[in-house]
């Protein structure tokens, strides 16, 4: 995984550009009709039930459009709302609250229908060995607040991009020639490079299975849109030679069972591309 440094290197570009796209050359609404020694004071309000997240989020976009407004958090990052919560009060120079309003709100929004998502499946697994995992598959520019979404909502982050982890996909062995021959190429390409990476290889069926196990050096088998069966089959060849993770169609009505089947890791895109926004505003008090 990323280093924390990397990641808040990731949340720095994100709200730096946010701001560029959205902000431009001035925010010409509150310029217009707004002194600019005007105070003010905002409050955070939820309009929907669901977790909030991205509480900490908005204090660093507050504080790099101006590091005077203050923030009251009332209801930190993780926690179960409900319609009429406020989440937390801003107080400062009422253009900066308007400059920074949208990408709080946006950012916040979409975080939290993340976190609330990844808070039911996790609660689905309750009781098994098995933890819920994000993809990749995120909107273009802001993967790291979803990634951290994710984790506030009690789930787990997979690789965080190609360059931190190692995943031989069906696409990968193909080219490859071969689920060995695209492994021991790796373990040399590591050797190589001096890179110091965990392995993931995707199996389709249970001679793949049984064709990885015959490598060292695997850390986890992606066991890809087997049926319960089969996947209960896998995890029992498998063993404790390395970790096991399920995916593929996994949805609320089948991740229960998925999981009985002793999988350690159930990964699912939809934590992250097919979310509602929780509603919530920003509204002047």
């Amino acid at each position: 995984m990323i280093s924390e440094e990397q990641f808040q290197n990731e949340l720095h570009l994100i709200i730096k550009n946010a701001i560029r796209e959205d902000v431009g050359d001035g925010d010409h609404s509150s310029l217009a009709c707004i002194p600019s020694e005007a105070k003010g004071k905002a409050k955070l309000l939820v309009k929907d039930d669901g977790v909030i997240a991205g509480v900490a989020f908005a204090r660093q976009v507050f504080h790099y459009v101006d590091p005077e407004l203050r923030l009251t958090i009332q209801i930190e990052d993780g926690t179960a709302v409900k319609y009429g919560d406020i989440v937390f009060y801003v107080e400062g120079n009422s253009q900066s609250i308007l400059k920074a309003e949208r990408l709080v709100l946006n950012a916040m929004q979409r975080m939290s229908a993340i976190a609330t998502k990844t808070r039911y499946f996790a609660d689905l697994l309750d009781g098994t060995k098995t933890k819920i995992l994000d993809t990749r598959k995120t909107t273009p520019g802001i993967r790291a607040l979803e990634k951290w979404a994710v984790k506030i909502g009690g789930g787990e982050n997979h690789r965080f991009a190609l360059y931190d982890m190692i995943m031989l996909k069906d696409n990968h062995i193909d080219f490859a020639g071969g689920i060995t021959k695209a492994i021991n190429k790796t373990k040399a390409y590591l050797n190589e490079t001096g890179r110091d990476l965990k392995i993931i290889v995707e199996a389709r069926d249970l001679e793949e299975i049984r064709e990885i196990l015959k490598s060292e050096g695997v850390y986890r088998i992606l066991i890809d849109n087997f049926n319960f069966e089969d996947t209960r089959e896998a995890v029992a060849l498998i063993g404790n030679k390395c970790l096991t993770e399920s995916s593929g169609g996994i949805n609320e009505t089948t991740i229960r069972s998925y999981a009985e089947c002793g999988v350690d890791y159930i990964s699912s895109g939809a934590l992250t591309h097919s979310v509602y926004n929780m509603d919530l505003s920003l509204k002047a008090v």
